[in-house]
């Protein structure tokens, strides 16, 4: 039997610089990847509320993504900007999303998302 991976989600730490620096635990994004075979049968949504589900245990307070805005929001995302977060790319105000895990995580937070060496270069 072969065995193939049909999808992937994976967060990365992140964090946000305001006018009074606090630092949160928060991750930017959930991106997932599903071959196009296996997309429109509820995996990818499901890979996401996973995804959600372990960011709260590993406590994160809220997750970050940069994604497609008629997607996202089923599982509540809203505006970051909406929120006072902001990025330091390029990135269109409907696509750049956040969710809190924690309730009120984001409450007095606002500033720049700090994104993990690896967004360099996006």
């Amino acid at each position: 039997m072969t065995h193939r991976s049909l999808g992937a989600c994976a967060p990365k730490r992140s964090g946000a610089q305001g006018r009074r620096r606090v630092w949160f635990l928060g991750t930017t994004g959930l991106p997932v990847g599903l071959h196009p075979k296996f997309q429109k049968q509820g995996i990818g949504s499901k890979l996401i509320r996973q995804g959600l589900e372990r960011c709260r245990n590993l406590g994160y307070k809220v997750v970050i993504v940069v994604g497609h805005p008629n997607y996202y929001p089923r599982f509540g995302f809203t505006s970051a900007r909406a929120k006072g977060l902001e990025t330091p790319f390029l990135v269109p105000d409907e696509a750049f999303m956040v969710i809190e895990v924690a309730p009120g995580a984001l409450n007095g937070i606002s500033g720049m998302v700090i994104y993990p060496p690896a967004f360099e270069g996006v």
